[in-house]
């Protein structure tokens, strides 16, 4: 195993035992034996992947691709038939909702019950016991039996017994879609914290814009197998897209009426020829009920630009054609550095509180005050019906810098007036 590795999977296959019409008891399964066909079906065909440590990197993939029984495999909750998994160091997990929990005892008997599991000796736990009850903020639930517990105080309890057990692994299942807003803040910021120690993350999630807050890397897997992997933003796009195509596609196939106009359909193919106006690893999705024929990054002249000082205004023009009459839209734009932060975005309904009338050619127009420092940027733009219908989004359209004479530290400029005596 490579010393600078926490995680090593190497060829991973995993195949489950599908019965079709099994047996419940011993009677019915002597009595009716041609009952007990299965089939194995293959979750994983073969993936091999390794994280640093250190390193927090994100699952992502459509329900039953094969997520959360690579975490498990992870875990050692499952093995696999084929392929090897090695870990390095302790590993703490959190993959079901409030797993090793015995519903009829107290908060704190489940905490060293927990703890222990994850390899804690008892006088460790009475260490931690105070700041895994002051983390949980259920001091006051503590001493009842968790059969009592909400789903979210259930969470608020396993994480905080899984981020206080010093492991040099986390591995995480969805946990965190469960709790409420200030308690997933306090979460994340602490996944940054023992991050910024040293400690290594898997995250398995749908929630995109999670995996994108922390983790360096996502993988996308798909028919057992991953299909993609790199920067967090630019792996989610290229994975919405995938879904978005396939849902227009069920769409199509429900309300196909004979006769009926159709819009001009965005081609999907991974060959397909993008708009001379798109950068070369642009991504476009959406119905084309409406669609972009041009975005033009220019100063406030309409002369093209591509580098733009930190304090200049920027325009963005956006034109675009409609197949449907009587349409509204949300016109919108995100910008994006380079290692996919999202740094802004908004949008007409946003901006005005209402949707416009969509043209059947039309032109929309942003001038926006660049506050962004020197690095480069792309440009995300999209717009949307008002009951979310995406009828053309185009990811990292454009691309731009910005440059300074100046030397702040950050994302952007927030302009400061220092005084003292």
């Amino acid at each position: 195993m490579n010393p600078e590795n926490a995680i090593e999977v190497r060829n991973v296959k995993k195949k489950f035992k599908i019965f079709y019409d099994k047996g419940n008891d011993l009677k019915d399964r002597i009595l009716f034996r041609n009952r007990n066909h299965y089939e194995d079906r293959w979750v994983l065909k073969g993936i091999s992947f390794s994280v640093k440590k250190g390193e927090a990197v994100g699952l992502i993939g459509h329900n039953g691709c094969g997520k959360s029984t690579t975490l498990k495999l992870l875990t050692k909750i499952l093995y696999p038939d084929e392929g090897t998994v090695e870990m390095a160091g302790r590993v703490s997990s959190l993959i079901e909702l409030g797993a090793g929990f015995h519903p009829d005892m107290t908060g704190r008997e489940n905490i060293y019950t927990n703890a222990s599991i994850f390899g804690l000796t008892k006088k460790e736990i009475d260490r931690r016991l105070q700041e895994i009850i002051d983390f949980s903020e259920l001091e006051e639930f503590i001493d009842n039996p968790v059969r009592t517990y909400s789903s979210g105080m259930y969470m608020r309890l396993a994480f905080s017994v899984a981020i206080n057990v010093d492991a040099n692994i986390l591995l995480i299942d969805e946990i965190l879609a469960v709790g409420d807003a200030n308690f997933q803040k306090k979460c994340f910021d602490k996944l940054r914290e023992i991050k910024a120690h040293g400690t290594t993350i898997v995250i398995v999630s749908h929630a995109l814009e999670q995996i994108e807050q922390i983790c360096e890397t996502s993988y996308w897997i798909e028919d057992g197998l991953i299909k993609e992997s790199g920067t967090p933003k630019t792996v989610h796009d290229h994975y919405l897209k995938s879904m978005e195509e396939k849902r227009n596609q069920q769409l199509e196939k429900q309300h196909h009426q004979e006769n009926q106009a159709k819009p001009p359909k965005l081609e999907t193919s991974e060959t397909e020829q993008l708009p001379d106006f798109c950068e070369k690893t642009a991504v476009r999705m959406g119905t084309g009920a409406v669609r972009f024929t041009n975005a033009i990054l220019c100063n406030l002249q309409n002369q093209k630009q591509f580098i733009f000082n930190s304090e200049d205004k920027i325009k963005i023009i956006l034109e675009y054609e409609s197949f449907q009459p009587d349409l509204k839209g949300n016109f919108g734009y995100g910008i994006f550095r380079e290692d996919g932060l999202h740094c802004y975005g908004t949008n007409i309904l946003i901006e005005t509180g209402s949707y416009i009338p969509v043209q059947k050619k039309g032109r929309v127009e942003i001038i926006l005050q660049n506050s962004l420092l020197p690095a480069k940027y792309f440009l995300d733009i999209a717009v949307h019906s008002h009951d979310g219908i995406i009828f053309d989004d185009i990811r990292q359209v454009l691309s731009f810098v910005v440059s300074s004479d100046k030397y702040d530290i950050g994302v952007c400029r927030l302009p400061s007036a220092f005084s003292w005596r």
